[in-house]
C-alpha cells in the first residue's frame, strides 16, 4: 500500500475508534430512563451523523472529485435539533417536542443515507 493510502486508512481507523468511545461513554453513563427523552435521541443521531460526515471529509481528502453532503438537509436537522433541545424557550408541549426530535433524527438519517449511497456509487480509487 502506498503511504498516502495508509495515512488515510489510519485516519479512518482512529476516527472510528474515537466515535465508538464517544458512543460507549454516552451509553455507559446514561440511565435507561434518559434514553426516553428527545434530547438523548437527538444526541445519538448527531454522533452518528458526525461519523458519516467525518468519513466523507477523510474520503474527500484523498480524492480528486469530492463528494458533497446535502447541506440544506443538515441545516434543517440542526434547526429541528435545537428546537427539540430547548422546548421550554419555544413553549412547546411534550408531543410536539417528540415530533420535532423525530424530524431532526429523520433529517440526519436521510442525509447520512444519501452520503453512504454516494460512497457506493463512486467507490474510492486505490492509488
Amino acid at each position: 500500500m502506498p503511504a498516502l493510502t495508509l495515512r488515510a486508512h489510519r485516519k479512518t481507523v482512529i476516527a472510528s475508534g474515537l466515535l465508538c468511545c464517544a458512543l460507549t461513554l454516552v451509553v455507559l453513563f446514561t440511565t435507561p430512563a434518559a434514553f426516553r427523552s428527545p434530547a438523548a435521541v437527538v444526541v445519538m443521531a448527531l454522533i452518528g451523523t458526525a461519523a458519516v460526515l467525518l468519513q466523507l471529509r477523510i474520503r474527500n481528502d484523498s480524492e480528486m472529485r469530492p463528494l458533497q453532503s446535502p447541506w440544506w438537509l443538515n441545516v434543517v436537522g440542526i434547526l429541528l435539533a435545537l428546537a427539540a433541545l430547548f422546548p421550554a424557550g419555544l413553549r412547546m408541549g411534550p408531543r410536539l417536542t417528540q415530533a420535532i426530535a423525530l424530524g431532526a433524527v429523520g433529517s440526519f438519517a436521510i442525509s447520512s443515507a444519501i452520503v453512504l449511497r454516494s460512497f457506493r456509487e463512486h467507490p474510492a480509487k486505490p492509488e
